[in-house]
């Protein structure tokens, strides 16, 4: 394992983590940065050494995602079978490593993660060969519900939206609470079109809105050498009709590409021949892409939330939980996820409160935390949709924290 700094890599042997996921049809390998388990350390005996604080297994699904792929070519999965996929290739990479057998198993991931983690750790809980610590999630989608509620005050209090188009939707959308996410009514829907061009169409970057937009503000839709190019990966407001016609219409020669995310290079690097021969890539593996239609158009979306899920790993009182956003991402914003984790009602034991860590120019806020029985919801301030990429420094010491059992 390289530290990337030139330096010796000493691994603490005693944890396991599993990532799964950013969206459906994302490579992992992209929302995830090896340096979030490693620190750089310098010291007089052995200079400078990266000391890392867990082994990380990444899983690359569904299949058809970066370099995975099915033996029969069909890709059409779901959430149910991508559970039972993924806790059958962990079962087989601990056969395969058995000196990892005794570790103490985490399960993280980010995103879509928010539904492929807890339906993993729904099946991984019920095999005692498993040595199941905790579950992490971060900016995940926990409830589509509450983060199309949540996205719509997000985008009104962050400056986002104007006072007229904030009355039409208290007007159409609302009575004694708001429903933006199934309303019926046609006026609240086409101000929530309003509300979806503006976060989606207007060249904001959905995924850290204060970080500018890679590769430029591009067209939500564009035609490429004969390819519909989507930017809209349509994974809010899923209940409302443009969406639903998108999914049956975007069906043959399409391409997703994120919205503000320039995949050219890692595109260009990973489908070069001698790239693939190196990293000996299957020949029946398809062309890497940052996001795949072949995937994500045929996924079955099974859950709309995983409370059940949540609940019954709460319900087993051995396992620590820990719930984290970004707080400036608008693709799983840090509102929905911190309404669903109050909806489970569990007992209060640290009041929200600021988290500190330390970087270079001393102690900082990293964000803030409130901490309940065997689950904890924090944010990390300042940070997109992918806090490993986005805040390392805070990161590394919230996961260090979290799988030593320290107090945030």
């Amino acid at each position: 394992r390289g530290s990337g700094a030139g330096a010796p890599v000493l691994i603490n042997p005693r944890f396991l983590l599993v990532w799964a996921a950013p969206l459906v049809g994302f490579p992992k390998m992209l929302s995830a940065m090896p340096c979030l388990l490693c620190s750089v350390q310098i010291n007089e005996i052995n200079g400078r050494v990266c000391v890392c604080i867990a082994n990380m297994l990444y899983l690359e699904s569904p299949a058809g995602v970066g370099f995975s792929y099915s033996d029969d070519h069909n890709y059409a999965t779901n959430d149910t079978e991508v559970a039972l996929v993924n806790f059958l290739a962990l079962k087989e990479f601990l056969r395969l490593f058995p000196e990892f057998s005794s570790n103490q198993l985490f399960l993280t991931g980010e995103s879509y993660g928010g539904i492929y983690i807890p339906t993993l750790a729904e099946r991984v809980m019920e095999d005692s060969t498993l040595n199941l610590q905790g579950v992490a999630v971060g900016n995940g989608m926990s409830s589509y519900e509450m983060n199309d509620n949540s996205l719509v005050f997000f985008a009104y209090y962050h400056g986002l939206l104007g006072d007229r188009l904030w009355t039409q939707l208290q007007n159409a959308c609302c009575s004694d609470s708001c429903n933006f996410y199934n309303n019926p009514n046609p006026n609240c829907t086409d101000s929530l079109a309003d509300v979806q061009d503006i976060i989606y169409s207007s060249g904001l970057n959905m995924y850290n809105l204060y970080a500018p937009c890679p590769g430029g503000v591009a067209q939500r839709l564009s035609v490429e050498r004969q390819t519909l190019v989507i930017r809209d990966l349509g994974n809010s407001f899923i209940q409302h009709p443009s969406s639903r016609l998108w999914k049956q219409v975007c069906r043959r020669s399409v391409r997703l590409d994120p919205p503000c995310t320039n995949s050219t290079p890692s595109s260009l690097f990973l489908n070069d021949p001698y790239v693939r021969k190196a990293l000996h890539v299957r020949a029946a593996a398809l062309d890497w892409v940052i996001c795949s239609s072949e995937v994500n158009l045929k996924y079955g979306r099974l859950f709309l939330d995983v409370r059940k899920q949540y609940l019954k790993l709460l319900s087993a009182l051995k396992y620590r939980v820990l719930v984290y956003n970004g707080d400036v991402d608008m693709a799983c914003n840090f509102m929905g996820d911190e309404w669903f984790v109050e909806s489970l009602q569990q007992q209060v034991e640290v009041q929200r409160r600021p988290w500190l860590y330390d970087d270079v120019d001393g102690r900082q806020v990293g964000g803030f935390v409130k901490e309940f029985d065997n689950i904890s919801f924090l944010t990390v301030k300042g940070s997109g949709h992918m806090v490993p990429s986005d805040k390392p420094v805070a990161a590394f010491t919230m996961f260090s924290r979290f799988i030593k059992g320290q107090p945030f």
